[in-house]
C-alpha cells in the first residue's frame, strides 16, 4: 500500500461504518464502489476484501444497539446469516470466473434495481 491508502481506507471504513448504523447498509454498497473508484481495485479484489472484512464482526457493536432496544430478529438474522454462509461460496466460485468488466456492471445493475425499488415500489412479499 501507498503511505496514503492506509488513511483513504480508514476514511473508506469510517464512512461505511457510519452509514451501516445509521442506515443498516452493508459493506458491499460503500466499501466496493469506493475500493474501485477510489483506489483502483479490480471489482473481485474490492469484493473478496469487503467479504474478508465482514468475517470479523464488524456490526457487531451496531447490531447490539439495535437489538437492546428491540429491533433485531434474531431468528430471522441467524437463518440469513447461514444462508449467506453457503451461498457466498458458491457466489464466490462463480464470481472469479466472470471477467472484471461484466462483474463491475452486474454489480452496477444491481444496485439501481435495488435503488428504484426502493424509491418507487413497496415490498413485494406480503
Amino acid at each position: 500500500m501507498e503511505w496514503q491508502q492506509p488513511i483513504t481506507v480508514a476514511i473508506i471504513g469510517i464512512v461505511a461504518g457510519l452509514l451501516g448504523g445509521l442506515l443498516g447498509l452493508g459493506g458491499a454498497i460503500i466499501i466496493i464502489p469506493a475500493l474501485v473508484m477510489l483506489l483502483g481495485y479490480s471489482q473481485q479484489m474490492a469484493q473478496g476484501t469487503t467479504l474478508l472484512m465482514l468475517v470479523m464482526p464488524v456490526g457487531a457493536l451496531a447490531a447490539w444497539q439495535y437489538y437492546k432496544v428491540g429491533n433485531v430478529d434474531v431468528k430471522t438474522a441467524l437463518i440469513l446469516g447461514v444462508a449467506f454462509f453457503v451461498s457466498s461460496f458458491i457466489g464466490a466460485k462463480f464470481a472469479n470466473q466472470i471477467p472484471q468488466d461484466i462483474l463491475k456492471k452486474v454489480f452496477a445493475v444491481l444496485l439501481l434495481v435495488i435503488a428504484v425499488k426502493m424509491l418507487f415500489f413497496e415490498k413485494v412479499l406480503k
